[in-house]
């Protein structure tokens, strides 16, 4: 993430925010300059609005979201909300709010594809390729929910995520029951969309000679995998090779797993160095260099979390075949931007 500064004043504001807690001026993202606006309410219909753009539907109808829609976008709705395909039975009270955390987690999923350069379109301009969010509930956060248990996961372009990961004390519950050491929504949907980037690349010879020589043969069956993985547990001695006990259940969940801590370390190297912690944003280094960088910083705030007698920020180690499998998404990445630099919301920083 970087910093941000409020076009009126000159405040800083952040990612998340609505208003200057400065001058109090309205605010709102454009995705296209990664920049905020003001918004001023328009004389005829109230409707909040900046020179390029008026605020997402979603904002205005349901406070959820603080991007900018295009003038004329598709039901109003900004460059993030039109990703979605199902969102969550808003007659449920509590959904309101479950939908507001997993909008912020998306946006800032968003935000570092976008930073990135990377290809991305959704799913309803592009059925052929495009991505779409499933937001959907169950039994288990919604006792009245019609559905009895539903998987977060990814299939055919479309990323689903259980509602019950929004809500703090049931996404406890699963991580307990699932002996994780770390279980947010942001972590869920930098895996999902791992899956979904897999699809751009695995076509490309000699990317896919290298995923089977890294990570296993992605054809070999992901069902029984998974039924053995929840049966036995991880492999033996997973931590050699993998960078949490899941990415041992199979080669598509191994992939996943890296692609995640991918975003993840991009991301916080990138808020680390806007906020002048490490002295050079990751994009302007190379790969070796990050990961240096990423060991010293993340041993840092686990011990910053710990004098707060907070649980560490980033329970996980970075072993030389976990590194070497880092460096693969990061080949990765770098092939994406090559596929369609278009498509993506911004360009990514020079």
């Amino acid at each position: 993430m970087i910093r941000f500064t409020c076009p009126c004043c000159g405040a800083e504001i952040f990612f998340d925010s609505r208003s200057c807690g400065s001058c109090k001026s309205l605010l709102a993202f454009d995705p296209r300059t990664l920049k905020f606006e003001q918004l001023q309410k328009t004389s005829a219909s109230g409707t909040l609005a900046a020179s390029n753009g008026n605020l997402c539907q979603n904002g205005t109808n349901y406070g959820v979201c603080n991007w900018l829609a295009e003038s004329g976008a598709q039901e109003g709705l900004c460059y993030g909300c039109q990703f979605n395909r199902t969102i969550p039975n808003l007659s449920r009270g509590e959904n309101l709010e479950r939908w507001h955390t997993i909008e912020a987690g998306k946006k800032r999923l968003l935000f570092s594809i976008i930073r990135l350069g990377l290809p991305l379109n959704n799913g309803w301009e592009h059925p052929n390729g495009g991505l779409l969010f499933d937001f959907l509930e169950d039994t288990r956060s919604s006792p009245s929910a019609e559905s009895f248990f539903e998987t977060t996961g990814f299939l055919d372009g479309v990323i689903t995520l259980n509602v019950l990961e929004a809500d703090p004390a049931l996404r406890f519950v699963e991580q307990k029951a699932a002996n994780e050491v770390y279980r947010t929504v942001l972590g869920h949907l930098r895996h999902e969309i791992g899956h979904y980037f897999f699809t751009s690349f695995c076509e490309e010879e000699g990317l896919k000679k290298r995923f089977d020589a890294l990570f296993g043969d992605n054809a070999s069956d992901y069902s029984s995998a998974l039924d053995h993985f929840y049966a036995h547990g991880p492999k033996e001695r997973w931590e050699d090779d993998h960078i949490t006990p899941y990415a041992s259940a199979h080669p598509s969940e191994d992939w996943a797993e890296t692609w995640g801590h991918y975003l993840h370390i991009h991301d916080t190297l990138e808020t680390a160095a806007s906020f002048g912690l490490i002295d050079a944003q990751p994009q302007l280094l190379g790969f070796d260099q990050r990961i240096d960088r990423w060991r010293a910083l993340s041993v840092g705030f686990n011990e910053l979390n710990r004098s707060m007698g907070l649980a560490d920020a980033y329970p996980f180690v970075i072993n030389p075949k976990v590194e070497e499998k880092l460096g693969f998404a990061a080949e990765v990445a770098k092939f994406l931007k090559t596929m369609d630099p278009s498509s993506a919301a911004a360009q990514p920083p020079s």
